[in-house]
């Protein structure tokens, strides 16, 4: 797979990343953990040196198993996590934190979840209104003057947020959702990238899955689904979403590849500097979303995607209230 470097940053990583949340967190129940190992190590033999934890997954979980899953191939791969949140004693998240000692004790703790010496992408995985962001740059900062973290990420962060965390410490990556049927980031935040150097991380690059067309309307989720509570996956929202999918499938039939790898390839011919980070939990998917980084979308090709999605309109939000409210900020 072709390599990538986020912004300005130097760091190179492969074109596609695999984001691991969904093997321990947020999709039902985790994998067995074997068969996430395989996983794992199997992305990275097919070429993929990035991937994507937090301490949130989990809690914990996820991070202890890249630490396990990655150890033999520590030097060859780019790990990033995330720090931001306190936790109940159930694993619920219970408030954002972002103090300058909590997010040391979250780096000491990760980098033994982790089982390695340094943290490649350090991000703030949502930022906290209650501490300056100047202040959560410099801890970072700090951290890599101490060899402990190499570069400094966010995670959902507003253009005015990103500048003054730029100019206390550069940001190597923002990660935010971005993808045919989520494309905000255009208006503003792209060109604020671009500006200063900074690399974009797409996560649900898919949509969560519904890009793909495994779902419909008729699909039912797992109890512990987070999908469940996203009011764009509301069985009405489906049904009128789908009209994109639909658009997705009739470009994919024609070039004779899946609807998934047209969404890869349409977002990796956004910008250089961008790296999507699509999780599975599937072996059968992780080839499929790997195989989009050898499709090249011509200018033609996506333009005829931009004219039809302008006839699409998607219905419903990204998010329930109360957690759009810890976005843009």
């Amino acid at each position: 797979m072709e390599k990538r470097t986020l912004g300005k940053s130097g760091l190179e990583v492969s074109a596609l990343g695999l984001g691991c949340m969904g093997l321990s967190y947020g999709y039902g129940p985790a994998t067995e953990k074997q068969a996430a190992i395989t996983l794992i190590r199997t992305a990275h033999e097919r070429g993929v040196t990035f991937f994507d934890t937090a301490e949130a997954y989990g809690p914990y979980l996820n991070e202890e198993l890249l630490g396990e899953a990655l150890g033999p191939i520590r030097d060859k791969v780019v790990i990033a996590t995330k720090f931001g949140f306190d936790f109940d004693e159930q694993g619920g998240q219970s408030g954002m934190n972002s103090r300058p000692d909590q997010i040391r004790k979250v780096a000491d703790a990760a980098l033994k979840r982790l089982k390695t010496d340094v943290i490649d992408l350090f991000y703030q995985h949502r930022v906290d209104p209650n501490v300056p962001i100047e202040d959560v740059a410099g801890t970072v900062k700090r951290l890599i003057d101490e060899g402990k973290v190499r570069h400094f990420g966010l995670s959902e962060a507003g253009p005015q947020t990103i500048r003054k965390a730029h100019a206390e410490q550069k940001v190597a990556a923002l990660q935010s959702e971005y993808s045919l049927w989520w494309r905000e980031p255009e208006a503003e935040i792209l060109p604020l990238l671009e500006e200063l150097g900074i690399g974009f991380v797409p996560f649900s690059p898919l949509g969560k899955g519904f890009l793909t067309g495994a779902i419909n309307a008729d699909t039912t989720f797992e109890a512990k689904d987070f999908r469940n509570v996203v009011p764009r996956f509301a069985p009405e929202a489906r049904k009128a979403n789908q009209a994109l999918v639909d658009l997705l499938g009739q470009i994919a039939a024609r070039k004779e590849i899946t609807p998934a790898k047209v969404a890869l390839a349409w977002l990796l011919a956004q910008k250089p500097w961008i790296v999507p980070i699509p999780g599975t939990t599937k072996l059968h998917r992780l080839e499929e979303n790997i195989g989009a980084a050898a499709v090249r979308l011509s200018a033609s090709d996506l333009g005829e995607i931009d004219s039809a999605l302008a006839e699409v309109t998607i219905e419903g939000d990204r998010y329930p209230a109360h957690l759009q409210a810890r976005v843009g900020r």
